[in-house]
């Protein structure tokens, strides 16, 4: 660290994406915030719902094929998605987001196969278990399943780009970590979309994003209990912005300036960066939690998109 004293700089080198923000960005986050609204329902009722509301929301999904379901474990599935430009040995590993008790690869296959196209490469997509039936660490064990399952396949560390979003961002540093420390070998990169990365969710960002955001303190408090049940939050794996971060490789994370979570992801930034790990950040100009997801009516979504798609190529290219 060239004997510096101090962390470097946030703003350096930060990449903040300013555009003018699309007329239908406002009407989106205005239906999110009345769809995601109702937290009193059962929680399969919740999750029933999240799946459709994203599904009817992804927009025509062009051609591919799920080509293999594999199952890594009982009930834990990884699924292979095809499409016709994908480069064979190019692999992404996808875990979706939803709070660690809802969501999977089905309601993210838009996100999935926008990234793929842009990337040329094919994805492994992870249902890995889901709280409260299966509490931490259980999603940590099955993402570690996913990339052993890949490593022991043929498939070579660095032709595989872990991706996540949200909670799915979260588990790509867990895996990271983790494979580290029990010295498998690791990818070149990974890539984060609004990762959460505490979970005592207490950044200057969740009070001052409350009204910019489609998700509430509230919210995010209850499905971190649910996902900890007791567990203590400042677990590295729980939270890591609290982990030793030393070793890991290239990060590439993106997140929106009215996220609820951008204090604490810019935390996760600044540490990781004091401890040596490359780190490319964005910061999307007046963007929301997950925007990415909603890419076929926001444009700033297809465009942050194309970008991850550009940094798995030239991660692959090195």
């Amino acid at each position: 660290m060239n004997g510096a004293m101090h962390p470097p700089p946030l703003s350096v080198p930060l990449t903040i994406t300013k555009l003018m923000i699309s007329v239908s960005t406002a009407d989106v986050l205005t239906l999110i915030k009345f769809h995601s609204s109702d937290q009193a329902k059962p929680l399969p009722a919740i999750r029933k719902d999240y799946s459709s509301f994203h599904l009817e929301l992804q927009g025509e999904l062009g051609e591919y094929m799920i080509t293999e379901r594999v199952e890594l474990s009982k009930g834990v599935y990884g699924y292979w998605i095809d499409i016709p430009e994908a480069v064979l040995d190019c692999t992404i590993l996808f875990f979706h987001g939803g709070g660690f008790n809802r969501g999977s690869t089905k309601d993210h296959m838009g996100l999935c196969l926008r990234i793929a196209r842009i990337a040329q490469a094919r994805v492994f997509s992870l249902d890995y278990r889901l709280a409260p039936e299966f509490v931490f660490p259980a999603a940590i064990e099955d993402a570690l399943a996913a990339y052993r399952y890949l490593l022991s396949h043929g498939n070579l560390p660095h032709r595989i780009i872990p991706v996540g979003i949200s909670s799915g961002g979260t588990l790509v540093l867990d895996l990271l970590i983790s494979a580290r420390d029990t010295g498998i070998p690791l990818p070149r990169a990974g890539i984060c979309m609004s990762p959460v990365v505490d979970a005592s969710i207490g950044g200057d960002s969740a009070k001052s994003n409350k009204d910019n955001d489609w998700v509430s303190d509230v919210q995010l408090n209850e499905t971190q209990s649910m996902y900890l049940a007791g567990s203590d939050p400042e677990n590295p794996l729980a939270s890591p912005v609290r982990a030793r971060l030393n070793g890991l490789p290239r990060l590439y994370v993106q997140a929106g300036t009215h996220e609820v979570l951008l204090s604490d992801i810019a935390s996760f930034v600044d540490k990781a960066r004091w401890a040596g790990v490359p780190v490319q950040f964005e910061l999307w100009e007046g963007m929301f939690h997950c925007w990415q997801m909603f890419a076929q009516h926001i444009p700033e979504g297809q465009r942050a998109i194309n970008h991850i798609g550009e940094f798995i190529r030239d991660a692959m290219a090195r």
